[in-house]
């Protein structure tokens, strides 16, 4: 093979490769439709997202409290479903925010179900038996689209 038709077969090769790639990469990134989607999501489409700061971070018995106190709030009748969380050991990145300690996600069927858990007696008596526990409490409430 001379220098030209060596030249021509490795750009056409790159070209080629370079397209392969491409399909490649657009194979693993999913449509959008093609995405899993919370089960039930449609059901459950009310978000209620708590992130609970301790006054005393180091103590395991502070946050062990807390999480039996957060998950007796899934009896409230219009909870679908309650989750308790703790800090994940996850990479370290600008981006993650680890310094809370305990975290209640709560997936409600509508608006008036969250509000109905807002100013239900369990909800309340637990703010009032367990707040001593926190220093700072952040909520995020989201509604599925």
């Amino acid at each position: 093979m001379n220098k030209s038709n060596r030249r021509k077969f490795i750009g056409t090769a790159a070209v080629v490769l370079a397209g392969t790639a491409a399909a490649s990469a657009m194979q693993v990134m999913p449509a959008i439709s093609d995405l899993p989607v919370l089960k039930n999501a449609e059901e459950f489409p009310v978000v209620h997202h708590v992130f609970f700061w301790l006054k005393n971070p180091a103590s395991k018995t502070d946050r062990d409290q807390l999480i039996a106190g957060v998950k007796a709030l899934s009896v409230i009748e219009t909870v679908q479903k309650l989750k308790v969380g703790i800090v994940a050991s996850t990479e370290k990145r600008e981006v993650v925010d680890n310094s809370w300690a305990v975290s209640e996600l709560v997936f409600f069927k509508d608006i008036a179900g969250q509000a109905t858990y807002q100013t239900h007696p369990l909800h309340l008596e637990f703010i009032k038996n367990f707040s001593h526990l926190w220093e700072k409490v952040i909520v995020y409430d989201a509604l599925d689209v």
